[in-house]
């Protein structure tokens, strides 16, 4: 049997008329003249070899061969209907879905809180994990599925199936305690150097872009450890001489949370960093993921 040439709408008329028991009743229901309903019965009839629907004193009665088709047809009307409420823009808010997020523990915190709660009023059955970038693109996982979306500073060399939109700009600062017995008033460069440094490290490499620009300089820092996490190092600085070069949000979010700590500009010139966000053209159209896209962007656009 080949399918392309059956037509499938005659399954939806099948559906009425068995529910309805009536021409009338169903041409009503479906928005069709009778002698046009008719016309399609006939055609409904010969697709299955069978009258499917005779007439009776009150409208029309199933045969043997429609009972034992109707469960099957309204399965198939079934699916097919919540297929195209699957796919109709004005319902994709409610579907149930899984959404993959690989980022890292700073980008959690930054958007989680605002994020979810639009979730929860707008598309309450939406699901978020969160997965750590380990510091590189997760381009297979992005190829394969695992992941939808992709957010970090650091994505670079993109191949042409993948889509790349800016969605926050940082500029860097200085943590400090300050009871930091080797910083005046005042961050300089000196002091800067005089200090120990903690850097965040997702790749194992301690040198970043803070020491290419004093090696540009002929200078060095003295860096005692690389932290696998954004945020945890700020809970190592306070009461110490230990200082780190982070993004001024964590900075700041880290001053206001234990208000011992201070942060200054960096006392070399450092470019602001742009945090990007990454998806796959396998999910460059699905509406779930578009809109959830422009809601990240909305909120770290602020």
């Amino acid at each position: 049997m080949n399918i392309k040439t059956k037509d499938l709408n005659l399954l939806k008329l099948f559906q009425v008329l068995y529910e309805e028991r009536s021409v009338s009743a169903a041409a009503e229901r479906i928005n069709l003249s009778q002698p046009a309903l008719s016309h399609k019965l006939a055609k409904l009839r010969g697709e299955f070899d069978d009258t499917l629907f005779a007439r009776a004193p009150r409208g029309l009665t199933p045969t043997p061969r429609a009972h034992q088709l109707a469960p099957m047809i309204q399965q198939l009307i079934r699916s097919l209907e919540s297929f195209y409420d699957y796919c109709d823009e004005e319902s994709y808010l409610l579907r149930k879905d899984r959404i993959h997020i690989f980022a890292t523990d700073y980008i959690e915190q930054l958007i989680t809180p605002g994020l979810l709660p639009i979730l929860r009023e707008q598309a309450p059955n939406t699901q978020l994990v969160f997965h750590n970038t380990r510091g590189k693109l997760p381009r297979s996982e992005l190829e394969t599925g695992t992941c939808d979306i992709a957010i970090a500073g650091f994505f670079e060399g993109l191949p042409d199936t993948f889509y790349q939109q800016k969605i926050h700009e940082e500029r860097f600062s200085v943590l400090a305690s300050r009871e930091n017995s080797r910083i005046g008033e005042t961050l300089n460069l000196e002091t800067f150097l005089d200090c120990d440094h903690l850097v965040t490290t997702l790749t194992g490499d301690l040198d970043g872009l803070v020491d290419r620009k004093l090696e540009a300089l002929g200078r060095k820092r003295t860096v005692v450890a690389g932290l696998s996490s954004f945020l945890s190092p700020t809970s190592m600085i306070a009461g110490s001489d230990l200082i780190i070069t982070c993004l001024n949000s964590i900075a700041v979010q880290a001053c206001r949370l234990q208000p011992e700590l201070i942060h200054y500009p960096p006392p070399i010139d450092l470019p602001s960093i742009e945090i990007l966000q990454t998806w796959h053209l396998r999910t460059h159209e699905d509406p779930l993921r578009a809109w959830l896209r422009q809601q990240i962007r909305s909120l770290l656009s602020r």
